[in-house]
């Protein structure tokens, strides 16, 4: 989450922008969101600024930038979100500031990577105000207008701060005070007292009180939280100021003289907004935790998530007795991640984090008992209830904890002389060593049957035991395999570059022909009469005789195969593409297919009951509305 904004007068009725081109909406303050509009034709728009128009509520402006490229521009509605349209003079234009002047609602101002612009005319025509090609007043990053005379200007820029007294005719550098070379994240005047000036940058926060003729540096703010994302004054108490740090909020209630910090450290601030009829009532956008709120000045703070789905889901399980039990895992929300339980086929969902620790969740699967075990970026774990006393791994309740499963039997092969008939000869022999406990990432599990499989960067492991040990590693003397299958007796394993098989519990393993066109392997999965299919950059292959002949589908409309699954169900495969918002499940017996256009970017497709689900890579988990509507069926 990165920007929150109210509409004037109305501190109930809130939008909120994302990373991933989408607008949300709150009309109870938080309480609960809901997806309004997405912006701009490509995913990873992201909407650091929303303005609702001071004259015409039903008017909101929306700008944003794109994380790998140069590119981004300014949205605007005049029907409160409902429709929107893009800026033609701002077409293309990575904006990262836009402020409305708040002595006069017909004046904006946008800063870009090439300057600063401004409006005169309700954001209608664009006038760059720096000047053109300028090697100083470029890529701004913050700028703040003051509240009496729209002819003022802040600017803050990835090098210094800058300053304009007539609307861009010229620009005077204030940097007295400040380190050199320090990136302006944000300004902020005090609409009181004009002159009182704060900014922060990556070397900390700085405070003027002659209008930016000369900076102090704020102490309270410890160096490793020099990135200060955003400012925020209280609009009760202008002693009270917010600092929305990437390593935790700070606040100050006596001007900046000094600074507490009231989250723990690992919270990510992109915004903050303080209610102007409560200031008691603190809104958070964050990295991972989406948006907290306080009811206290921040003194605690809670999830007000409910409505957003912004997850990057990567493992999704169906459970097998109870289809409308869901877990997912996430990546790259540390604390705020891990895997999370719906009861109710996706309408509400619980967080299980205790025991992973911030571990990311790549994979997820179900022993045929009902123990659920994840597969995170560092090791294995198993999900078991503590608060019931019941043995049954089914019962899930909210003191389900993580317990490490990643203790392997190490064994060394040393040689030794013996005596035989007479003569000494050197034999090798496995000698016993002290176990080693694995930290490498866990691509993939499979635990259906007596022998679990488990695919890592360390290499294949197996445990007989039900994870109480792992026996393995490289494997031809390599690791980082991507995905397992078990077939009975069977086991398969894939890397990018290769496949290998075992007939007798992962003792021994073969490598498997394969196609030579073959550049990349993602997937791979058995059917029940024991035909292996796998998943590759070249799309969907198969054969009935563990390697020796494969057969190609060369008529899907996508070949890049991310994630395979089988549907008992509908005995179908389920195949989809991280590059496509199309899935397909292909019939094994007449190599027909349907296909359906989800909408979304997907990593995992999995039947639950008569419907399907998705992980999806940027929108958590999306489920299919109707379980009969296939697009189209292809032969």
């Amino acid at each position: 989450m990165r920007a929150i904004t109210a509409v004037p007068s109305q501190p109930e009725h809130l939008y909120l922008g994302t990373t991933n081109s989408w607008i949300y909406e709150s009309t109870d303050e938080g309480g609960h969101w809901h997806r309004l509009a997405r912006l701009g034709n490509v995913d990873g728009l992201i909407l650091d600024n929303i303005v609702v128009d001071a004259a015409d509520p039903r008017t909101i402006y929306a700008a944003g930038w794109h994380a790998d490229s140069d590119d981004g521009g300014l949205w605007v509605s005049h029907d409160a979100g409902k429709s929107w349209q893009e800026s033609s003079e701002l077409r293309g234009q990575s904006i990262r500031a836009f402020v409305q002047a708040p002595s006069d609602s017909k004046i904006f101002f946008a800063g870009t990577l090439l300057g600063v612009y401004r409006s005169v005319d309700n954001a209608a025509t664009w006038q760059q105000i720096s000047p053109p090609g300028s090697r100083e007043i470029h890529e701004v990053e913050s700028l703040a207008v003051d509240p009496r005379n729209p002819e003022i200007v802040y600017a803050g820029t990835w090098h210094l701060p800058w300053k304009t007294l007539n609307g861009g005719k010229t620009w005077r550098n204030i940097k007295q005070g400040l380190i050199v070379d320090s990136d302006v994240f944000s300004m902020i005047i005090d609409p009181e007292r004009p002159r009182t000036v704060y900014l922060s940058a990556c070397s900390g926060i700085y405070k003027s009180e002659n209008a930016g003729d000369l900076f102090h540096k704020i102490q309270g703010i410890p160096s490793a939280a020099r990135r200060t994302r955003v400012l925020m004054q209280d609009p009760e108490n202008r002693e009270v100021v917010y600092a929305g740090t990437t390593e935790g909020l700070y606040k100050t209630v006596n001007g900046g003289r000094t600074f507490r910090r009231m989250t723990p450290s690992d919270v990510v601030v992109n915004d903050v907004y303080v209610d102007p009829r409560d200031s008691k009532r603190v809104l958070l956008a964050t990295d991972r935790g989406g948006v907290m709120a306080s009811e206290d000045g921040g003194e605690s703070f809670h999830a007000s998530n409910a409505g957003i789905s912004e997850r990057k889901v990567v493992a999704l399980l169906v459970d097998r007795d109870h289809p409308n039990r869901l877990y997912a895992g996430v990546v790259n929300d540390k604390r705020f991640g891990g895997v999370f339980v719906s009861e109710n086929g996706g309408a509400g969902w619980r967080q299980i984090a205790d025991g992973l620790d911030g571990r990311d969740v790549f994979t997820l699967s179900q022993t045929p008992a009902g123990a659920v075990l994840a597969g995170t970026n560092s090791g294995i774990f198993e999900l078991q209830s503590l608060n019931t006393g019941d043995s049954d791994p089914s019962v899930r309740t909210p003191g389900d904890t993580w317990q490490p499963r990643n203790l392997i039997a190490n064994t060394v092969m040393k040689t030794i002389t013996e005596k035989a008939r007479g003569m000494r000869v050197n034999v090798e022999k496995a000698e016993k060593q002290p176990p080693i406990m694995l930290e490498s990432r866990v691509n993939a599990l499979d635990v259906t049957g007596d022998m679990w499989l488990a695919a890592t960067s360390y290499g294949l492991l197996t445990s007989q035991d039900k994870g109480a040990s792992w026996q393995g590693g490289p494997v031809m003397g390599l690791g980082e395999y991507l995905s397992v299958a078990v077939h009975g007796k069977a086991m398969a394993a894939a890397r990018p570059d290769g496949v290998v098989l075992s007939h007798d519990g992962g003792q021994t393993w073969w490598p498997m022909g394969l196609p030579k066109m073959l550049t990349r392997i993602h997937c791979i999965v058995f059917t029940p009469d024991g035909t292996l299919w796998l998943g590759a950059r070249e799309g969907v292959y198969f054969t009935r005789d563990m390697g020796h002949t494969w057969l190609w589908i060369g008529r899907l409309p996508f070949r890049d195969v991310d994630d395979m699954s089988y549907n008992p169900v509908t005995r179908r495969i389920l195949v989809s593409s991280q590059r496509s918002d199309q899935i397909f499940a292909i019939d094994p017996k007449t190599m027909t297919w349907k296909w359906w256009e989800t909408g979304y970017r997907v990593a995992q497709i999995r039947a639950a009951g008569d419907h399907l689900v998705a992980a999806s890579l940027n929108d958590g988990v999306v489920m299919e509305p109707n379980a009969n509507q296939a697009e189209t069926a292809q032969k």
